[in-house]
């Protein structure tokens, strides 16, 4: 397990400078001004030399390989640079908002995993039943649903129809602190919706696994000697159905952080999707970098989570083969 997880490690390390040049590149050739973005509408009446001196001190006016080559060299020291757009420093920035984007996507990948797996193994008990048809019919519909358009549906049923939950942001609205108890209630609503647009492939990963475990002979022994159905269900299909689910966590983390941006947003939830967005648009280099790096961070923590656990699940994978 230790040589595999230090071999990802260092094989990760050129994926993430190749993505953070790849960034200050695109950005580069984008038809946006960083500078007139940094100055807004001041800009408009900005001289030609106050204009070159602020794209000076922005650091713009470098070439890209010396402007990536500046941004890496700090970010290696903990600096991460100012964001133009927020006017704070990057750190700030991401430590003021990756808590409750963390948040949020835990609870959704809990409900979307707990939920997913429930469903799929009462599925796999009676393949083509009623409930079975019901819940793969919704589970295909879910698949094609955008996040955003749930959570505009989930905002006008719970919100505004029935006004039991609130319909954004993270206290209420005139509140000076935030509460355990706010968090949660304004939780509700964005993490269901990102769990539910995550469901589907875990509730059909589980259902098919489980599915085929049942019509393997080491089950249909266990129900030979007489064991309960629950024994056989949870002792013996369900430990060899999950093993195709392990891999699918880390493949729907690319999936989860683009759905935590839309869903995010929606709410008006204050974690790193309101940062991304204005560091897209004002061209912020140093911002889109660090947000860049989180993400490809996330995504190759997550497949090598999905690694370790399908190699602990079975024995019979080799960590270090």
């Amino acid at each position: 397990m230790g040589r595999m997880t230090g071999r990802r490690i260092l094989s990760a390390v050129p994926v993430l400078l190749a993505v953070t040049f790849g960034v200050f590149a695109v950005a580069a050739a984008s038809p946006f001004d960083p500078v007139k973005a940094y100055a807004g509408t001041a800009g408009l009446t900005a001289s030609q030399a106050d204009l070159d001196q602020l794209r000076a001190n922005l650091g713009v006016d470098q070439p890209l390989v010396r402007r990536w080559w500046d941004w890496l060299a700090s970010a290696l020291t903990g600096d991460l640079g100012d964001s133009s757009a927020l006017r704070q420093p990057v750190a700030d920035v991401i430590a003021e908002r990756i808590g409750w984007s963390a948040l949020l996507a835990t609870a959704a990948f809990a409900i979307a995993i707990l939920l997913g797996t429930a469903l799929g193994v009462l599925a796999a008990r009676r393949r083509g039943g009623r409930l079975d048809r019901c819940v793969s019919s919704a589970a295909y519909t879910l698949e094609a649903a955008p996040a955003f358009w749930l959570g505009l549906l989930a905002i006008w049923f719970f919100a505004l129809e029935l006004g039991a939950l609130p319909a954004g942001g993270l206290t209420d609205t005139g509140s000076d602190t935030v509460t355990p108890g706010q968090v949660i209630s304004h939780l509700v609503l964005p993490a269901g919706v990102l769990g539910l647009s995550q469901l589907p492939w875990f509730f059909l990963y589980v259902r098919q696994g489980v599915g085929d475990a049942l019509d393997e002979d080491p089950v249909r022994g266990a129900r030979a000697r007489g064991l309960a159905e629950r024994t056989v269900l949870t002792g013996h299909a369900l430990r060899s159905g999950m093993l195709p689910m392990l891999t699918l966590i880390g493949s729907r983390v690319p999936e989860l952080i683009t759905g935590a941006l839309l869903v995010e947003t929606v709410f008006s939830w204050p974690g790193i999707a309101a940062a991304t967005v204005q560091a897209a648009t004002s061209v912020d280099f140093p911002l889109l970098a660090a947000l860049t790096v989180l993400a490809t961070a996330a995504v190759l923590l997550g497949n090598l989570l999905s690694d370790l656990l399908y190699g602990l699940a079975d024995p019979r994978v080799g960590f270090d083969g």
